[in-house]
């Protein structure tokens, strides 16, 4: 701390305190540490003064010498002992909230293709980080680096505090049909919010605010990705069994040649009719016709009509074996069928059989 009071010859005291305190280091020291002059000016605590029976606490005064501590007083963030002053939700010192936009949406726009669905990007910069939703899906969350933070890879994480993007995530689930995630930001880099779909999707809350400089740039990266804002892409379902009442292969269950009949568009999907020409490998028998499902209404990689591919699929079954289906996953593999993808096929299927 460090007085700002000084005093001259023949001066009137002015009414109020006569001192004003100011923190003079403000990031924080480690969890548990206490400073060196803390601990030399606690040696004075609890013994008389003066001769006196009161017992005072002590504390550094002007760095070398201590003095009695004055009433506890809380520092606001403008460093000041006793100021009222607080951040915003923009992180500005008594702002006003005014350099930032609130952004609040609910996403209820989802495929039928249980799995994982993008919901919204929170960009670098967010702070007050607020996502909920009620059902028996679950929240995910993905760093910038495409690693999970929660949640991924089919597996539900326990509820606790994680770090993401230089900010604590607090992940909390109450009986299992209630999640929510807060993170107080500000964030160092984008990270992904999404929905892992078991059940049809009643909505995910979400909110944040973000710096007005900021707003631009984040719906240009959102439409760059090619998908609308506030609306998912879903990505391709991770392979493997889960523990989540779902079923999936855990890599290509067919890889064959076929030719495009027809494309069909349906609510956040697209469905090929195609005609099955070779089978190079298959977990279970294709029909001469077969209908492949890819997410999204313009789908990565686009198939043409009367063109032939080579097609690497997976099969989705439910547990209670209502759904079962071929997938080609967003980014799958999917080229256009050539004598070299012949030869690269077949010895891959002499090398993985299985």
């Amino acid at each position: 701390m460090s007085p700002t009071i000084q005093r001259f010859p023949g001066e009137v005291p002015c009414w109020g305190d006569s001192h004003e305190y100011l923190l003079c280091q403000l990031p924080d020291c480690s969890p548990g540490a206490t400073p060196f002059r803390d601990l030399q000016c606690a040696l004075y605590n609890g013994h008389p003064v003066l001769g006196t029976q009161g017992t005072y606490q002590w504390v550094p005064f002007h760095g070398v010498t201590c003095r009695v501590s004055p009433t506890p007083q809380n520092a606001g963030c403008d460093g000041l002992l006793g100021s009222d002053a607080r951040e915003d939700h923009c992180g500005r010192c008594g702002g006003a909230n005014d350099s930032c936009l609130f952004v609040q949406r609910v996403f209820r726009d989802a495929g039928a293709f249980p799995g994982y669905w993008n919901v919204t990007l929170i960009p670098e910069g967010a702070r007050h980080i607020r996502v909920s939703q009620r059902s028996r899906n679950h929240l995910a969350l993905m760093g910038g680096d495409g690693r999970y933070v929660l949640n991924g890879n089919w597996t539900v994480s326990p509820a606790g505090t994680y770090e993401a993007a230089g900010t604590h995530v607090v992940y909390t689930r109450v009986a299992g049909l209630e999640e929510s995630l807060r993170a107080a930001g500000p964030t160092s880099q984008d990270l992904l919010l999404q929905i892992l779909l078991q059940e049809p999707n009643p909505g995910v809350e979400f909110e944040f605010w973000l710096p007005r400089e900021r707003y631009g740039p984040f719906q240009a990266q959102v439409r760059a990705l090619g998908w609308p804002l506030w609306q998912q892409q879903p990505p391709g379902a991770p392979g493997g069994t889960s523990s989540l009442g779902r079923r999936f292969s855990a890599g290509p269950a067919a890889v064959f040649q076929a030719r495009v009949l027809g494309r069909h568009r349906q609510a956040q999907e697209t469905r090929y009719e195609v005609h099955v020409q070779l089978v190079y490998k298959s977990s279970s028998p294709l029909r001469a016709r077969e209908y492949v499902w890819a997410p999204g209404r313009c789908p990565c990689p686009p198939l043409a009509p009367h063109r032939e591919y080579l097609l690497a699929v997976r099969r989705l079954v439910t547990s209670d074996g209502t759904q079962d289906q071929l997938l080609l996953p967003h980014a799958g593999y999917a080229r256009p069928w050539s004598p070299a993808e012949d030869s690269r096929a077949r010895l891959a299927a002499r090398h993985c059989p299985h």
